[in-house]
């Protein structure tokens, strides 16, 4: 123990959803029976985890290298792909390992669904994201995607539209949005689709913060889910740290006796959160 003698305590309930867990072992099958494997885009968003796999042969690739390439495997990672991607590989014999995560494919199934019966659709979720770019795929890239209410301040909507939601995103802000859409006068149809494990973390993490003196998030800065949880914690425990490796501690953040928390992001590595513990047990 250091002179701290800091008291900690990793949440349980943190560390990989069942999506990443199901990517990650499938990559790691392949790695041991091939050597190498190509991933279209970082299979988690941490990077700690991902340079792990990358030293075991993990070879992550962008859309315009895939194109590239002809007669491999690829991995689809739990965030899933645009219709495009399914396509191309076809044209270019490319083997699709498909991790996509099963919340995110019912998801785009509901979304597709809704396009062909000519709904208008709008989507909750950030600009640019992997699995929102998927989502949108499914709309012919005609959803509206808006990462918060403001951006529909000065937009043309239709009367009536269909609400979803990427599947990572707050509870809460979701229905404050279908609430606020439903006041200014729309019909909205509004699908809930955020991902219950996410959300009952949401639920969950208020009671393990207020247990302690201070808490330490470990997430990738990536992660939209660990954007969404870390904001939890501080509002649960204004005592909140985000960090996204054991390096980033600093003494200064605790005092002796501290009862100190861990907690993650659905893409953060138990083992992170563990190396987090031992540096802490060091101060």
């Amino acid at each position: 123990m250091g002179e701290y003698n800091l008291q900690v305590t990793i949440d349980q309930d943190s560390g990989f959803c069942f999506g990443v867990v199901y990517a990650i072992d499938m990559a790691e099958e392949i790695l041991e029976k091939d050597g190498y494997l190509y991933c279209l885009g970082d299979i988690v968003h941490n990077d700690e985890e991902v340079e792990r796999l990358k030293a075991k042969g993990l070879r992550i690739i962008g859309h315009d290298q895939l194109k590239e390439l002809h007669n491999e495997k690829v991995l689809i990672r739990a965030h899933g792909e645009a219709p495009e991607t399914y396509k191309l590989a076809l044209e270019n014999n490319i083997t699709l390992i498909d991790a996509s995560c099963p919340v995110v494919l019912k998801l785009q199934n509901r979304i597709k669904t809704s396009y062909d019966e000519n709904e208008k659709i709008l989507i909750f979720g950030k600009h640019g994201h992997a699995e929102v770019i998927g989502l949108q795929g499914q709309t012919n890239n005609n959803a509206l995607v808006f990462q918060d209410i403001a951006e529909l301040d000065n937009v043309e909507l239709p009367g009536k539209f269909t609400l979803y939601s990427q599947t990572t995103k707050s509870t809460e802000k979701f229905y404050s949005i279908k609430n606020e859409l439903l006041s200014r006068g729309y019909e909205v149809k509004a699908n809930d689709t955020i991902c219950r494990q996410v959300s009952n973390r949401d639920k969950d993490l208020p009671a393990f913060v207020a247990k302690f003196d201070k808490v330490v998030f470990v997430s990738g800065r990536k992660s939209s889910n660990g954007k969404v949880l870390f904001e939890v914690c501080k509002k649960h425990n204004p005592d909140t740290y985000f960090i996204s490796s054991p390096e980033e501690l600093e003494r200064s953040m605790f005092s002796p006796g501290d009862k100190v928390g861990i907690a993650g992001a659905t893409s953060t590595p138990m083992w992170l959160m563990e190396q987090v513990k031992t540096e802490l047990e060091k101060f």
